[in-house]
């Protein structure tokens, strides 16, 4: 099956493959020696949230920190 990159870099994928992922809003995309590759990830199970954070060495004060930086920016425009 084709799918085609958009103007805006968007990918449609074939509805004959998300019917095999019935609910997924999120997909993780990587690059696999030249091929994309789409997995999909489960956001129901806030371990696996908890997981990829962690391996990104993202903390709950860098969340704090953002949430708190983008909410002084919104009152400013």
């Amino acid at each position: 099956m084709l799918a085609k990159l958009t103007s805006k870099n968007q990918l449609t994928i074939p509805k004959a493959i998300l019917s095999a992922y019935p609910g997924t809003e999120y997909f993780n995309v990587t690059d696999d020696n030249g091929r994309i590759v789409l997995a999909p990830v489960p956001f129901d199970n806030a371990d696996t949230v908890r997981s990829k954070l962690a391996d990104l060495g993202i903390t709950d004060q860098d969340i704090a920190d953002a949430v708190s930086w983008a909410r002084s920016k919104s009152r400013k425009t």
